[in-house]
Formats: structure tokens, sequence, C-alpha cells
């Protein structure tokens, strides 16, 4: 019976802490997967050509989205500064990123009816 209560307890203790590590990941998994160099606009361009590297975006995306991506932006200045989209549907914009951790992954830009950027996150594919 002992044997039994102590199992209890030592398997909720190892599902709390998979479960809090799982979601402490999972919530800072775009500064992880993402975050590694600064925007640069002259690479940012270059790349949206190439084929050569997997993750030929990832890299800049979380600065550009935390860092120089502010709300309210107008899409013409977005559309200057990263130039044109990988896809375009109504109101929302997509600039390939390319393969990061074996997933396609896009940098997802959403406007308002004024073409005002309103909101933008990395989705995968």
């Amino acid at each position: 019976m002992k044997f039994i209560n102590w199992a209890t307890i030592v398997f909720t203790a190892f599902t709390v802490l998979v479960t809090v590590v799982f979601f402490g990941w999972w919530m800072m998994k775009d500064s992880i997967v993402f975050g590694d160099e600064k925007f640069d606009q002259v690479k940012w361009m270059q790349s949206a050509a190439t084929i050569e590297q997997d993750c030929k975006r990832g890299d800049m995306a979380y600065d550009l989205q935390q860092h120089i991506l502010s709300k309210g932006t107008s899409k013409d200045a977005i559309g200057v500064l990263l130039g044109r989209p990988s896809y375009e549907d109504g109101n929302a914009v997509e600039y390939d990123l390319g393969k990061c951790m074996h997933v396609y992954h896009g940098l997802l830009l959403f406007f308002d009816e004024n073409n005002r950027l309103i909101n933008s996150r990395i989705s995968s594919h």
C-alpha cells in the first residue's frame, strides 16, 4: 500500500514538472527558435529568393515582430520595409520564413479596415 501511495506522489510530481516545462517552453518558443538575429532589411530581402537555407528568415522574425513592427503601422510602410509578401488574403499578409525545426513557418500580419497593423504572429504550416 505504501508503494502505491509513493508511486502516486512521484507520478503526480513528474506530471506537474513535465507540464510546467512544456508550457514554459511553449510560451518562450518564438524567442528561442526565432530570436537569434537582429532584423536586417538587406538580408531579409536577399533571403526571399533563396532556397539554399532552411530557416532563411526565421532568425530575424522574433526581433522584427517584437521590436520593429508596431501596432498601427501602415500596410504600405510594412511593404516598403519587408518587400512583397508571399501570400495575401484580404486583411492578412504572410512572409515566408522557411523551414525551421522541420516545419514551414511564416510571419503572419493582420491589418484593420484602414490598413493599419493590428497583430502579428509566427505561424506554422
